[in-house]
């Protein structure tokens, strides 16, 4: 019985990733699973369905979209002038939370990028994506950026889509749990040297690694190439979120619960944790969540979390500083964004 179970639900996916396709080529916009968050995806080919795509999600049409395909040996038809460092990173890295900024192919409509020259690309670490990518056929991408309206926390399970977004699709495929969490790690290769605009999920130091250098970060906007996910405030909650170094965070739990607000805080740090387990049983405003003091689990359970504590009501989420360290960096990224009006201190 198990076994049937399992193939019947194997059938069914294959059929809803046929259906995805098939809605992608005649000029629809659906919703799809990759490794890092769900994408809000069109046909490359259907400039209808990817301007579509900036109204959906209320993102400026200046914001370059992500192009997504499944064959390595496309990417020429994409891009134009690949550095042989590009090259080293595609063959280390892909498929995987690794999007590339090259110069762009005449096959890339200006809409994609921007109005740029430059494009992102990458090829997703996803069974469900790739499924869907090569179903669409040859020559042939998915442009996506995360599927939530702009500026807001990415999803990274089906349950997440805001029904905002639902209602503006045809399709949601659900592909399960994002197994990365976070974002990309967004690399452009438009310089003389390799720049590090968004950290993700492939570290830094892993990049640094295979190509034997170091990377200059600018996740700042130091340069004026535009990158997704890279301006100031992003992938905030709706409930205004802060962050505080581990000394100074009880300190802002006492201000706002003497405030009467209904505080929830997230903390990795056992120390911390632990000192305040008895606190929480006393004062109902009060939540305490653990987080892990992994930098890459911490990443994977951040949006979850977040999505959570959204539809939980609280008046102010108070999140513990992570610690200092180059694993951390994109959780860090997304934490400073995200709390960019209550900036961390």
């Amino acid at each position: 019985m198990a076994i049937t179970t399992s193939i019947a639900k194997t059938d069914l996916l294959k059929e809803q990733i046929f259906k995805a396709a098939r809605l992608l080529q005649t000029g629809k916009n659906i919703v799809f699973p990759t490794e890092t968050v769900y994408g809000l995806g069109a046909d490359i080919t259907h400039l209808s369905a990817v301007n579509r795509i900036f109204q959906i999600k209320e993102r400026p049409t200046n914001h370059p979209l992500i192009v997504h395909f499944a064959d390595l040996g496309q990417i020429s038809h994409w891009a134009e002038n690949i550095p042989s460092q590009a090259k080293k990173l595609i063959e280390y890295f892909w498929p995987g939370p690794l999007t590339i900024i090259l110069p762009k192919s005449r096959h890339v409509p200006y809409c994609v990028t921007g109005g740029q020259d430059t494009v992102g690309l990458r090829i997703p670490d996803h069974p469900v994506a790739i499924a869907l990518l090569k179903a669409l056929g040859p020559q042939k991408a998915v442009v996506a950026p995360s599927a939530n309206r702009f500026g807001c926390l990415s999803p990274t399970a089906a349950l997440h889509i805001s029904k905002e977004i639902s209602a503006e699709v045809s399709m949601i495929l659900d592909g399960g749990p994002c197994k990365i969490g976070l974002e990309s790690t967004i690399i452009s290769f438009c310089d003389l040297k390799p720049v590090l605009l968004r950290p993700g999920g492939i570290p830094l130091n892993a990049i640094e690694e295979i190509l034997n250098q170091n990377i200059i970060v600018s996740v700042n906007h130091s340069n004026n190439l535009r990158a997704s996910g890279t301006l100031a405030s992003h992938y905030a909650p709706r409930t205004p979120l802060e962050v505080w170094p581990t000394e100074t965070l009880q300190h802002r739990v006492d201000e706002l619960l003497n405030q009467k607000y209904h505080v929830a805080i997230l903390s990795w740090s056992e120390a911390f944790y632990s000192q305040h387990q008895t606190t929480e049983k006393i004062i109902k405003s009060l939540k305490h969540h653990r987080m892990p003091s992994d930098p890459f689990d911490y990443g994977y359970h951040l949006y979850a979390k977040l999505h959570h504590l959204d539809d939980e009501g609280y008046d102010r989420l108070l999140v513990e500083m992570p610690p200092s360290l180059p694993d951390w960096l994109a959780v860090h990224d997304r934490l400073q964004r995200a709390s960019h009006h209550f900036a961390i201190r």
